[in-house]
């Protein structure tokens, strides 16, 4: 009846325990025992097309009320708000993480990413997308096949946890253009041309976007299961002599210059995410060679509020989904072109797949134990579904790739859309349900944890299934 292990342990119990209770007392007490199980059961079973059963939705409902009861969903910081120190630091998953910076083998620092009630280490690379314009289909076969083998290879890395890809598409403001076609401009050149320059500089950015793309790898303090944990410093040393070599194998991939995000860009990016308006402050400051001075305990919003589908922080608001279903069939490299792509009616947009490789030893048991359960459901009917015939075979396939050498990995998808005035969310909402069905995606709006979706799409690398009250092992097995 689609329960897991431990639903179906519940069933057995509570048919026994139902008839011990008959036997004891009289079938009256029996029949409400049963009917207290069958509640149960039914409020697990019975689910909706996104897969939330009624216990979990009703379960997320009342943490809800109970965050709302304590106030806990508004945050104000800064010399005037609640936080300690009168910093303006990062508000909910994020709040206890610290920031430190190395330089690697080829002396290029890089931010390291604390967040000590994990034991969880992250390094960000930003990287310039190739992109698949002009590019023939060979070559992407290749950066396809390159990007499937690099994510084979983190399930050997020691101590990896996780990985998460973002694309992030922004307004352009002209700042980087403007400075390039200046220190460009020949003083002798006429003065019709170098008009004509000035012109262009002025309206090309109108309408524009910038396009960024960060890779975030997070490494756990302990390189094996019940090994000792890592100082920070060991994490450090150890991070810089492999960062080179994750750089280059991501290079193979289509990812273009690969470089590690300073301890400086890493507060930049973070900092603009929760309050966009400091991007053009921040772009003329970087262009004129005055890099502003930012710290981590400063990056945070000054203000926000979670709501139970919305998001509001500084300057801007924000609704965040999450992939509830894979595209089924098969999935060509272009299936999320649009949906990367920049949209008119979403200022600021943020794409982010979520990646845990599952070690090596690990991934034979699990692909068998699907193979067991897909062929018992396939054989437990006279009549098999279609469905069942489809997961069967993709059961077998992805055993047989896994025998080959093949990784496994669990994946997730997360999708940010941030406008700057509220007015403009139904447009928003509106774009990234058509992007979504164009991407054979099934998405549904994070509902009660707003403000834990939208740190887990930035690239700082929180492994979200740690930071729950009930284990995700649990959740899956109901």
């Amino acid at each position: 009846m689609g329960l897991g292990s431990i639903g179906t342990a519940v069933l057995f119990v509570g048919a026994g325990f139902s008839v011990i209770v008959t036997m004891a007392s009289n079938i009256l007490n029996g029949a409400v025992t049963a009917f207290v199980f069958g509640l149960f059961l039914l409020a697990v079973a019975v689910k909706n097309k996104h897969g939330q059963s009624l216990l979990m939705r009703a379960a997320t409902k009342a943490g809800w009320m109970t965050t709302k009861s304590k106030g806990t969903h508004i945050y104000r910081s800064g010399p005037l708000g609640r936080a300690e120190w009168g910093t303006a630091q990062l508000p909910g998953l994020a709040a206890g993480s610290r920031l430190t910076e190395w330089k690697d083998s080829y002396n290029r620092p890089f931010a390291l990413l604390q967040v000590p009630s994990t034991s969880d280490y992250t390094v960000v690379i930003a990287t310039e997308p190739d992109g698949a314009a002009l590019v023939d289909r060979e070559q992407v076969d290749v950066w396809v096949a390159e990007w499937g083998m690099w994510l084979a290879s983190l399930g050997d890395e020691p101590g990896i946890e996780a990985a998460s890809v973002t694309i992030e598409t922004a307004p352009d403001t002209g700042t980087r253009l403007r400075r390039e076609v200046t220190s460009r401009i020949d003083p002798s050149a006429p003065e019709f041309a170098k008009r004509i320059l000035n012109d262009l500089v002025d309206q090309y950015p109108a309408g524009s976007a910038t396009i960024k793309a960060y890779v975030a790898l997070t490494f756990n303090a302990a390189a094996r299961v019940g090994g000792k944990k890592r100082t920070p410093d060991e994490m450090g040393r150890e991070l810089a002599s492999r960062l080179p070599g994750l750089t280059q194998g991501l290079a193979a991939t289509g990812a273009g210059a690969t470089r590690p995000l300073s301890a400086q860009d890493l507060c930049e990016v973070v900092r603009v995410a929760y309050d966009p308006a400091a991007a053009p402050l921040i772009d003329t400051a970087n262009a004129a060679g005055e890099p502003p001075e930012l710290y981590w305990p400063e990056v945070g919003p000054t203000a926000h509020q979670s709501n139970w589908d919305t998001y509001r922080h500084d300057s801007a608001l924000s609704v965040t989904w999450m992939m509830s279903g894979a595209p089924r069939g098969n999935v060509p490299s272009s299936v999320l072109a649009r949906l990367l792509a920049p949209h008119r009616d979403v200022a600021r947009k943020r794409v982010t797949l979520l990646y845990r490789p599952i070690d090596a030893a690990k991934a034979a048991a699990i692909v068998e134990a699907d193979v067991r359960a897909s062929t018992f459901n396939l054989q437990s009917s006279d009549k098999p579904t279609a469905r069942s015939m489809t997961a069967t075979r993709a059961a077998l396939a992805t055993a047989q790739e896994e025998a080959s050498g093949a990784g496994l990995v669990n994946f997730g998808l997360l999708v940010t859309a941030t406008v700057m005035h509220a007015s403009q969310e139904a447009d928003a909402r509106a774009a990234i349900d058509n992007l979504s069905a164009t991407a054979r995606l099934r998405l549904r709006v994070v509902h009660g944890s707003q403000d834990s979706a939208f740190a887990a799409a930035l690239p700082l690398g929180l492994v979200l299934p740690k930071h729950l009250r009930v284990p995700s092992e649990v959740r899956e097995q109901l």
